[in-house]
């Protein structure tokens, strides 16, 4: 039988799941627990998502298209040129303080993913294509902008900026952390990769 192609339905039924994984984690997530989070009749989730697997995939899509559609409106305030390395900074800081804050909740849904992909293979391996797609994403926004930053570089700055945001999420509450201290990493990890 066919899934359902309504895909704001789908969506939401995926939305509903990354507030389950963050919230409650990996082992709350059920056809039912999504169904009544996401207000629908039993069983639509199911009928959408048929295996489990399937709907830990939605959740992990679902994140890596909010996270990319986050990325291009974040950069696409007025340049009137390339932006230089301490705007490239700038934008950085900034994602990393609406994603530790605001975003907080995605990021914990991706971190129990993660963890949850350990032993599942399947979920490993979409959550492999999606990182490839983050830092394919990253690169073609970095040239939009102008930056000459090589694939090696977009890398190290996608697993550095990682690293900082897992230490910003699952540490003291989100109310604890400010502009400058993700400015200040921001920073450290453009300096750290592109040099002075």
């Amino acid at each position: 039988m066919p899934q359902p192609r309504n895909e704001e339905r789908r969506r939401a039924l995926a939305d509903a799941a990354i507030a389950i994984l963050a919230g409650q984690g990996s082992h709350h997530l059920t056809h039912r627990t999504v169904d009544r989070r996401a207000g629908v009749p039993a069983g639509t989730t199911a009928n959408y998502f048929p295996q489990r697997d399937d709907l830990l995939d939605a959740a992990a899509r679902r994140i890596v298209e909010l996270s990319v559609t986050d990325m291009t409106t974040a950069a696409a305030p007025t340049q009137t040129g390339p932006p230089s390395r301490p705007d490239l900074a700038g934008l950085l800081g900034d994602s990393l303080f609406a994603a530790a804050t605001v975003l907080r909740e995605r990021y914990l849904a991706i971190y129990e993913l993660l963890l949850e992909a350990t032993r599942r293979p399947r979920l490993a391996e979409t959550l492999a294509t999606l990182s490839e797609s983050t830092v394919q994403s990253t690169l073609a926004l970095h040239r939009e902008l102008g930056l000459g930053t090589t694939r090696a570089q977009v890398e190290a700055m996608v697993t550095l900026y990682g690293g900082a945001l897992y230490a910003l999420v699952t540490g003291p509450g989100a109310e604890t952390i400010t502009r400058d201290q993700t400015r200040a990493l921001a920073r450290a990890i453009v300096t750290g990769v592109l040099g002075d």
